[in-house]
């Protein structure tokens, strides 16, 4: 996947090479990018085959950021009314400026820039809309928190993703109401499970809910270098 923030890669659990063939692999994906001049993220699940792919992908030159845990919940457990909290409004959006102010909170959650994130979503709303319904929840107007639902056709699954709130807006129950409302549109076209990547700090709010972790996983991320310099190679 191109035009991101950062490229990415998806490999299946078993990415069906090994040894240098492997090393082969990795360089090529690295090197296409770095043709782009673009950083791309490969992420690795922690039961991917062969067992030393992610040392592999540090000797080719990507270094991996925090790891998270991949959770699974029954959506009929998670799909009660949400308690919003007093004060914020959850709604569903699609309209370009929602999107951007989406972007906007995020850019701030996150101090980096995150303006990409409203053409993806309105480009993915635009091909797909069926298979994904972002959410917003604002407080007096302003957007403290947004996630999106991403239902994948023909499976039992869906997944929870972009969730990002304010800083000044945690703890008050805001992740949780906009879990229980993508439950909800989940439970309604017949999604059995939801999935989410889970970091340290949603994870504790996740596993209260009755999601259980699986597996975990990590981004190993590669950068262009500077000034000329050339990617290294793997041995």
């Amino acid at each position: 996947m191109t035009g991101q923030r950062r490229g990415f890669i998806e490999s299946a659990r078993d990415a069906g090479v090994e040894g240098g063939m492997l090393d082969r692999l990795i360089v090529e994906q690295r090197d296409y990018f770095a043709g782009r001049g673009e950083a791309v993220e490969w992420t690795i699940r922690a039961h991917d085959l062969p067992v030393d792919i992610e040392s592999r992908l540090l000797a080719a030159g990507f270094a991996p950021e925090d790891r998270e845990t991949v959770l699974v919940g029954e959506t009929a457990a998670m799909a009660g009314d949400p308690a919003v909290p007093e004060g914020i409004r959850v709604r569903p959006v699609s309209e370009r400026g929602d999107l951007e102010r989406i972007a906007r909170m995020k850019s701030v959650v996150w101090g980096a820039d995150y303006s990409w994130v409203a053409s993806d979503l309105h480009h993915r709303l635009a091909a797909d809309p069926e298979n994904l319904v972002v959410f917003v929840a604002e407080a007096s107007g302003e957007v403290v928190s947004a996630a999106w639902l991403e239902i994948n056709p023909d499976t039992d699954f869906a997944g929870l993703w972009g969730g990002s709130t304010l800083p000044a807006w945690r703890g008050r129950g805001i992740y949780k109401a906009l879990v229980s409302a993508r439950a909800q549109v989940a439970a309604a076209r017949g999604v059995k499970y939801l999935q989410v990547d889970a970091s340290a700090d949603s994870e504790p709010i996740l596993r209260r809910l009755g999601f259980r972790a699986i597996t975990t996983t990590t981004p190993f991320v590669w950068t262009p270098p500077v000034r000329g310099d050339s990617p290294g190679a793997a041995g």
